[in-house]
């Protein structure tokens, strides 16, 4: 092994954590996603059960 200072290591941890911040907020996108389109579900199925109560 070569003597001083290790090569390269800021750089690594920088695009690790870069790495991380950039998967962390693609998932937060994702459930943001799922949590949007389970709401629009959950409306669209309560005027739908409205509207057929309506027709009754």
């Amino acid at each position: 092994m070569p003597k001083g200072p290790e090569k390269n290591t800021k750089n690594k941890a920088l695009h690790t954590k870069l790495l991380n911040r950039k998967k962390t907020k693609l998932q937060e996108e994702k459930a943001a996603k799922a949590a949007r389109l389970k709401a629009l579900v959950n409306k669209m199925n309560q005027k739908k059960n409205n509207n057929e109560s309506d027709v009754i």
